[in-house]
């Protein structure tokens, strides 16, 4: 890529992340303002809104893969990133060029000064979603696009793409979501409009809300466990034979390679999801769900590292059997990272279960203020090396686990990120 046009690029880049001062901000005015401006590149457009506490990323993934193992164009937002902000704005399965979303960037700024005098400054999430949309809509058939907290005052609720996915229910966000379950799925119902269709794994009370929800406003609802079934056998790490029922549809012989127990689940949502809208054939299917590939989640970088992006105590739950599966009689290490507004302490709870040889805590980089102090969470643990620079916390790490040892890091997609090779590790 021509230099000039890096520079372009990172000039892009800094613009946005200064954003970052302004930090949340719920409501749709600004979203819908950007959008409107843009010449409503939404319009018109079928595909997802995924929301849920965990498994968004991973069930647009494998719905993604489906809808292009078909033959459709697709975009998709994933959100955040790990290493690029090009990976905000994902077409036919792979980020777009620097170029494209500089140019995607500036078709934005120039209608940006209008729409912050009626509306007021714009959040770095709504810029980079306006963004999205207005380079993805004109080129796609199909819109997979992921919640970024919550759902009802979410920037991306200004979508009505037909389908409405909601992954499961938990603790998480509680000072922008609520205190209880009932309260942070009420505000993920939120994305269920009328004539939608929804399909969901949530369960217990949280389930409750979403039946209400789209009761309320007349959608249609497939739950997972009841309308939809799935079986599964696994073949070892990251090899997985699955079948997905539903009302009026049965798939068998199907296989996904993304490791974890909690990826049938998201699998068999993806199923369903392309079934609704009208995408699904075997061989799609097939080769959709054998061929997608989410980064960061249970990763297993190089034989002595495992990376996950898991960052609440339910993500942690899930993956904990799964690494001790991997790690076997294998010396385990953590090096941990977070941030300052997560359940701190039912984390590091889970991650006792683990068994460990030694800990090491750290912090990211791009996590910036938001991320809590390393040393902060060694007392909480009681014990543990701190290190501050995670690359070096990586190298000490290692050290730690000796060569027949295995390195999990986990907490912080930020800290993900930094450590996947190609970024420094």
């Amino acid at each position: 890529m021509p230099a000039q046009a890096h520079l372009r690029y990172e000039a892009a880049v800094r613009h946005l992340s200064g954003l970052g001062r302004f930090g949340i901000k719920v409501g749709l005015d600004r979203t819908r303002a950007l959008l409107a401006a843009l010449g409503h590149p939404e319009a018109g457009k079928r595909g997802a809104l995924v929301a849920g506490t965990n498994g968004k990323g991973s069930t647009a993934a494998f719905l993604e893969s489906i809808l292009r193992s078909a033959g459709l164009t697709t975009g998709m937002t994933p959100s955040p990133h790990l290493s690029s902000y090009t990976e905000r704005i994902v077409f036919d399965g792979r980020p777009v060029s620097e170029a494209d979303f500089t140019a995607a960037f500036d078709g934005l700024r120039a209608i940006l000064p209008g729409v912050v005098e009626a509306q007021g400054q714009v959040t770095e999430f709504e810029m980079l979603l306006a963004m999205a949309i207005g380079w993805l809509g004109p080129r796609c058939q199909r819109l997979v696009v992921e919640v970024g907290m919550g759902g009802r005052l979410d920037s991306t609720n200004v979508l009505d793409l037909g389908l409405a996915i909601i992954t499961n229910v938990s603790l998480d966000h509680t000072q922008y979501l609520g205190q209880t379950v009932e309260e942070i799925a009420s505000e993920k119902a939120g994305i269920i409009k009328p004539g939608n269709h929804v399909i969901t794994a949530a369960t217990g009370a949280a389930l409750a809300v979403i039946e209400a929800r789209a009761e309320a406003v007349g959608a249609s609802l497939w739950r997972l466990g009841h309308e939809i079934q799935v079986s599964s056998r696994g073949h070892g790490w990251g090899r997985t034979a699955l079948e997905v029922r539903g009302p009026d549809f049965e798939y068998r012989d199907l296989e996904i390679h993304l490791p974890g127990s909690i990826q049938v689940q998201n699998a068999a949502l993806a199923v369903a999801a392309a079934h609704v809208l009208g995408d699904a054939t075997r061989r799609s299917l097939r080769d959709g769900l054998q061929t997608a590939r989410w980064p960061g989640r249970l990763e297993l970088v190089s034989r002595d590292l495992l990376l996950d992006g898991g960052h609440n105590p339910a993500s942690l739950e899930a993956v904990i059997p799964d690494v001790m599966a991997l790690a076997r009689a294998r010396p385990l290490v953590l090096l941990f990272a977070a941030m300052a507004d997560k359940d701190l302490a039912a984390m590091l709870t889970q991650l006792r279960r683990l068994g460990l040889r030694a800990i090491v805590f750290t912090r990211a980089r791009e996590a910036g203020s938001r991320a809590v102090s390393p040393e902060l969470l060694a007392r909480m643990w009681g014990g543990g090396e701190v290190v501050w620079d995670a690359l070096a916390a990586l190298e000490r790490a290692r050290e730690l686990a000796a060569p027949e040892g295995l390195v999990f890091a986990c907490g912080s997609l930020y800290l993900v990120g930094e450590l996947r090779p190609g970024e420094g590790a």
